[in-house]
């Protein structure tokens, strides 16, 4: 392979996939570089100018001006960081979630259109190839935050939250059968119905695979109440800080569609998810021995007030 092969294949690429005239290509005002920082802010969890130029390999001043564009847009909001008052803090706004939204929208139903045009029995060897392609080029390097992302569910992601929860938690914990059966009623409960602007599932992926998910549904005692349930992070995944991403994404979205409260159950043994939950701002509201899937457990009740009492 030379030089030429890569340019050739890269002049291809962006040809194909609308790269040169990326605003027109999904009728948006925004370049491609753009709708990437766009996305990052919707997506990463670090979302500090500093950062977004550090990911993104972008030069400061072009940053700059890609983000007073959005300021004046009224997509963003800037604000001194809790954690260093020298840097400044990036968040969307709802206009600016939307307009994300919108974009990744229209960015997937253009992939979508191109993948049409491929002979299913060609698929697998694509993505073979795609993955083959990144490994190669990444050098071995190992994964980082900014690898993951963040979907909604695909055709199996959800029969894969069943079977991976039940392998998990067997092999970590022990758990039998009665586990699986919990998590497969849960899920089912949730593809048969549920509203989609106030009950979502989100899946970690990581190079092509999903390595985590957590549900958020409306509690069935309480409709102001949302609940979280079935956070699971994949062992290899472990580190990336997957969990904060998920459990971020929930908080996020109950508190956006108006529930008061978010809340959660789970086991005294799980001590990871607990640091995480406590990190969100959980506080435990009960918990009570009990005897479930095989064990002695101490059940625990989390909860999370997402919007002050009215007065």
């Amino acid at each position: 392979m030379t030089v030429h092969d890569i340019r050739a294949f890269n002049r291809f690429y962006t040809n194909v996939i609308g790269a040169l005239d990326y605003s027109r290509h999904l009728y948006a005002p925004y370049t491609l570089t753009e709708s990437r920082v766009l996305y990052e802010l919707a997506h990463s969890p670090r979302t500090d100018a500093a950062d977004l130029r550090t990911e993104l390999s972008l030069d400061a001043g072009y940053l700059s001006r890609i983000l007073n564009k959005f300021e004046q847009d009224g997509l963003i909001e800037r604000t001194a960081s809790k954690q260093d008052p020298r840097r400044r803090r990036v968040t969307l706004t709802a206009r600016g979630r939307e307009t994300g939204k919108l974009l990744e929208e229209r960015a997937n139903e253009s992939v979508g259109s191109l993948l049409s045009t491929v002979p299913a029995a060609e698929r697998p060897r694509l993505a073979e190839a795609m993955t083959a392609v990144r490994t190669i080029l990444s050098d071995g390097r190992p994964p980082r935050r900014e690898d993951v992302l963040l979907r909604e569910p695909g055709p199996g992601d959800l029969g894969w939250i069943v079977q991976r929860n039940a392998a998990l938690y067997a092999a970590e914990y022990g758990w039998n059968a009665d586990y699986e059966g919990l998590v497969a009623r849960i899920v089912a409960d949730f593809a048969e119905d549920h509203d989609p602007h106030l009950e979502r599932v989100w899946i970690a992926e990581l190079d092509g695979r999903p390595v985590g998910c957590v549900m958020c549904v409306r509690d069935e005692t309480a409709p102001a109440t949302a609940r979280l349930r079935l956070l699971l992070v994949e062992p290899d995944a472990r580190g990336l800080g997957i969990g904060d991403r998920l459990v971020t994404a929930v908080v996020d979205f109950a508190r956006g569609v108006g529930y008061r409260d978010l809340v959660l159950w789970t086991n005294d043994v799980l001590s990871a998810a607990r640091r995480i939950y406590q990190r969100h701002g959980f506080v435990l509201a009960a918990e009570k021995p009990h005897r479930s899937f095989g064990k002695d457990l101490t059940g625990q009740d989390w909860r999370l007030a997402l919007h002050d009492a009215p007065e």
